[in-house]
């Protein structure tokens, strides 16, 4: 970090565009297929045989479907659970695909993140607001007594909890404002929200990562670096719609607008 912010935010801003265009980044998602509409176990488009198995999925190959697990040959079969790390380092790759095991409230499936993917190739950027000091916003952090999960819409069309540990507190032109957040692993926050210009000048939705707050609850609220969240990068990503009450009701002309292709 240097001492400037706006250089930091440029900084910050090119690294982003360019992760999102790595050869497993999020433009790579050709598919999530989950295995109860295929019960079958064969999945169109990906090769080898996939069955959910109880705490574990069970991918059979062949020579003729090109796998790999941990860098070696499959013929037969293998037992897997989720994947939790970067894609480049999932298990199972084929023809340099990487094959993501991902379950969600019970339920398996099988992501591809293929390098050659049409949305990788179209890619030219983020369009992004150009860094605005007035939109970094002293805000509070408030714990609610209890964690909680809300059932929201995701971007499938399928409903599925959200949870919730407390909510920001802060103010836009002079008016208060909140947003619902989760608490990541490393006491960082995470708010799914919409704004008056979400769905025209910008993403439908976007996703804001405070850092962890201060001991008193002190947070800082920077809405130059609300994100898109993956799904405008790809369509088969699931991400979780903004919850009741994290819809903004002024514009936030800030952050992440829009993905550029062409």
């Amino acid at each position: 970090m240097s001492t400037d912010p706006q250089k930091d935010w440029q900084h910050w801003h090119e690294r982003r565009s360019a992760a999102v265009a790595e050869p497993h980044g999020p433009l790579s998602l050709t598919g999530t297929y989950w295995l109860a509409d295929n019960p079958e176990g064969r999945i169109p488009a990906v090769p080898g045989e996939w069955r959910e198995d109880g705490d574990e999925v069970v991918l059979t190959a062949g020579a003729e479907d090109a796998i790999t697990v941990d860098g070696a040959p499959l013929i037969g079969t293998v037992r897997l659970t989720a994947d939790h790390g970067p894609i480049p380092e999932s298990r199972v790759e084929s023809a340099g695909r990487r094959l993501v095991v991902l379950r969600r409230e019970g339920l398996w499936a099988v992501r591809d993140f293929d390098p050659e993917s049409s949305a990788r190739r179209a890619y030219r950027g983020i369009e992004a607001t150009p860094y605005d000091a007035g939109w970094v916003l002293p805000g509070v952090y408030r714990s609610y007594e209890e964690a909680h999960s809300i059932r929201v819409e995701n971007a499938d069309g399928r409903e599925r909890g959200l949870g919730l540990a407390g909510e920001i507190v802060f103010a836009i032109g002079g008016a208060a404002q909140s947003l619902q957040v989760a608490v990541e692993d490393d006491g960082s926050l995470w708010a799914v929200f919409a704004d008056d210009t979400s769905g025209k000048d910008s993403y439908r939705f976007r996703f804001l990562r405070p850092a962890a707050p201060a001991a008193d609850g002190s947070v800082t609220v920077d809405f130059n670096r609300a994100l898109l969240p993956p799904c405008a990068f790809a369509d088969h990503f699931i991400c979780p719609f903004p919850p009741p009450g994290n819809t903004l009701p002024v514009p936030v002309p800030a952050g992440e607008r829009q993905v550029l292709t062409g």
